[in-house]
């Protein structure tokens, strides 16, 4: 069965930096787009960033454009979202997807797996 396993979060100040990372098994990892999205305490989930299935396509939110990179490795079956100069808005549970498409799409509803999650929560 398909399963995605983030790690990375936790707890930094404001400016720092982490790496998520989502370890993907149970079907074709390359063949599929991967995107990354958080949801904040009292909002709804929000698309952080997509990258498709070779990689040569990725789109960001507006919110964290210029700091987030996704990148995948698809010998390893795992994708990444590398965070520099955080902010206390980017606190966050972060979400790792499996699209259902190999192009990235940013709309929750053409995802059809998403992980457990892993908390970033930023000072200030």
């Amino acid at each position: 069965q398909v399963q995605l396993v983030e790690s990375g979060g936790g707890l930094v100040q404001s400016g720092g930096s982490l790496r998520l990372s989502c370890v993907a098994s149970g079907f074709t990892f390359s063949g599929y787009a991967m995107g990354w999205f958080r949801q904040a305490p009292g909002k709804e989930r929000e698309f952080a960033a997509v990258i498709s299935w070779s990689g040569g396509t990725t789109y960001y939110a507006d919110s964290v454009k210029g700091r987030f990179t996704i990148s995948r490795d698809n010998a390893k079956n795992t994708v990444y979202l590398q965070m520099n100069s955080l902010k206390p808005e980017d606190t966050a549970v972060y979400y790792c997807a499996k699209s259902g498409v190999k192009i990235a799409t940013t709309y929750p509803v053409n995802y059809n797996y998403w992980g457990q999650g892993t908390q970033v929560t930023v000072s200030s």
